[in-house]
């Protein structure tokens, strides 16, 4: 019989124009079936986006076991199954009891997670992050800038990093990808507010690796050589499928795989005792 790590499981990733899924092999961070991608409905309602999931969720569902795991993100900080907050969709969101939505119109278990801690947990298990121990942080840089969080192969959620103060002002609506195109700023000049962003960052988590994701990092080159930073950078690797495959593996009950080493401090430092 096979293990949960090779139990194929399902992934949802919704976002405000589109809904995608796809049937994902957890072992290897491979797609086993077609991707469906549908329309977000207009307004992102709670009504239309759960019909949506389900119809997804029937289509890719018919060669999958009952009990098959199925992960599902969304664009939102999600506590104990409930969306705290709504980007892109209808704010009757905020405050819903939306786990519990999802699961009584699929008749079975999910696993319910914000899309950038989905999209970081698959860079870890998947993408740039791979076998990487130590402070990883993904942050996506569009609309807004997602974040996440994670330590040693362990996701820290709803880190909402795009939101830290910089210059008096939330750090997406200087940094995130919207505001060059918004003001019209050249590379380097949009540069300066991510060296802000970034610098703020490492000042307070210190972190070992950043990952950049979001439709922008296809242009890394462009931004990367004028950041002067003290940590890696490194773009996203997993693009579109980001989200569907991290909310696959995080829905693998017990998951078996096991986290990267940590890295080691150096020599000059005593461990403490």
């Amino acid at each position: 019989m096979a293990t949960a790590a090779h139990s194929p499981a399902l992934g949802v990733d919704i976002g405000g124009t589109g809904i995608k899924g796809a049937v994902v092999d957890t072992e290897t961070g491979e797609l086993t079936s077609d991707r469906i991608k549908l329309p977000t409905p207009p307004g992102g309602e709670p009504d239309g986006i759960v019909a949506t999931v389900v119809e997804i969720v029937e289509q890719l569902g018919a060669g999958l076991s009952a009990d098959a795991p199925v992960g599902v993100c969304f664009p939102a900080v999600v506590k104990h199954g409930r969306t705290m907050s709504a980007a892109n969709v209808s704010d009757r969101w905020i405050g819903l009891e939306a786990e519990t939505l999802f699961e009584k119109a699929l008749g079975r278990d999910i696993q319910f997670v914000n899309d950038a801690d989905a999209a970081g947990y698959a860079e870890v298990r998947y993408g740039a992050a791979k076998d990487r121990g130590g402070l990883i942080m993904l942050t996506t840089l569009g609309t807004g800038i997602g974040t996440a969080l994670i330590y040693n192969g362990v996701l820290v959620p709803n880190t909402e990093l795009g939101h830290l103060e910089l210059r008096g002002k939330d750090a997406e609506l200087r940094a995130a990808y919207s505001a060059k195109e918004r003001r019209n700023l050249s590379w380097r000049a949009w540069a300066k507010q991510l060296q802000r962003y970034y610098a703020t960052l490492e000042r307070l988590f210190s972190p070992d690796l950043f990952i950049v994701g979001g439709g922008v990092s296809k242009n890394y080159e462009e931004f990367f050589p004028l950041l002067e930073l003290n940590t890696e950078i490194v773009p996203a690797a997993l693009r579109n499928n980001a989200g569907i495959l991290g909310a696959a593996a995080l829905a693998v009950p017990g998951d078996p795989v096991e986290p990267p080493a940590p890295i080691a401090p150096p020599a000059s430092i005593a461990p403490m005792t």
